[in-house]
């Protein structure tokens, strides 16, 4: 794999296995991350996400795969809240009190809560109570023009978060929305990550479900949305930042050890790593090796 592509997709999967489509059960959730933490793959690997809700069944399914000693790396957890976020920090703090380094029941992490919001004063309440230890990602909906929720984030020193598809073909948004939430978090300087409906890496159309019988529809594609943010972010205007996100040929997208390159716009290392750093941070996905094992089976150069 080409230096530029290991950037762009460095810690890019948040592993979602608990939610549709795979469903899995906690135990065969947690056990199938531990898994991917000694995958090859590892390296696109990112955060186990997990309801606030289900943090004590995590305790009781992870506990003997956790890592023990003070020069472990903890397992990095992003939670959902419920309705109630006051409640629910105080269970996520009281989580990472339990998961220390030298617990005995492993060392873990919460450094991130995923929050759904749709107003201003949704955002700017749960701003008011966030405990620094936690990075809030504020989903938010982008069919309409976000820019005031975004506004929010900013000041509230958040993160933004935007659902790109789901298990129907209606919960995928048009391109031209995911563009402008793009373009809206590049103008604010606010960092966001995607979820949902990007289990491939490029644009085409696959079954919604795993189920036999699933219907079908188009997906964007991760390497899509990911090129697309750094080409916005390198300043590309929303012409380009669309066709990055539309293209269906895997002969589109051209890395190398130095650049990353679409159409006639090549990106440098640097900005790559900026973008990545400071802009796009990763995408939830219920599946780790459907992400990994169909990019591998692409001829990307």
């Amino acid at each position: 794999m080409k230096q530029a592509l290991e950037v762009l997709l460095a810690g890019v999967v948040d592993y979602a296995g608990l939610f549709p489509p795979a469903a899995l059960d906690m135990t065969a959730a947690t056990q199938a991350y531990a898994q991917y933490l000694r995958d090859p793959a590892r390296e696109m690997l990112g955060r186990f996400v997990v309801p606030v809700v289900r943090l004590r069944e995590f305790d009781d399914a992870a506990s003997a795969l956790l890592p023990r000693g003070a020069s472990s790396e903890p397992w990095r957890l992003s939670a959902l809240p419920g309705p109630d976020l006051t409640a629910d920090i105080d269970l996520a703090l009281k989580f990472n009190c339990r998961h220390w380094d030298e617990s005995e029941i492993g060392h873990a992490v919460i450094d991130a809560l995923e929050i759904k919001a749709s107003t201003v004063p949704e955002i700017e309440a749960a701003c008011s109570i966030m405990p620094r230890q936690f990075a809030p990602y504020f989903e938010i909906p982008i069919a309409n023009e976000p820019r005031d929720l975004v506004d929010a984030i900013k000041r509230g020193g958040g993160f933004a978060k935007a659902r790109t598809g789901g298990v129907t073909e209606g919960a995928f948004p048009n391109a031209k929305d995911v563009a402008r939430f793009m373009m809206c978090c590049r103008d604010a300087r606010v960092a966001f990550k995607l979820t949902a409906g990007l289990h491939h890496p490029v644009r085409a159309e696959y079954a919604l479900t795993y189920a036999p019988d699933a219907p079908r529809g188009t997906m964007f594609g991760y390497l899509n949305m990911f090129t697309a943010a750094v080409l916005a972010w390198s300043g590309a205007d929303e012409g380009v930042i669309l066709a990055a996100l539309l293209s269906k040929s895997p002969g589109d997208f051209h890395f190398s050890d130095d650049a990353l390159a679409f159409g006639e716009r090549t990106v440098p290392m640097s900005v790559i790593r900026d973008a990545r750093e400071n802009f796009i941070i990763s995408f939830g996905s219920c599946s780790f090796r459907e992400p990994v094992d169909d990019l591998a089976a692409l001829s990307i150069s």
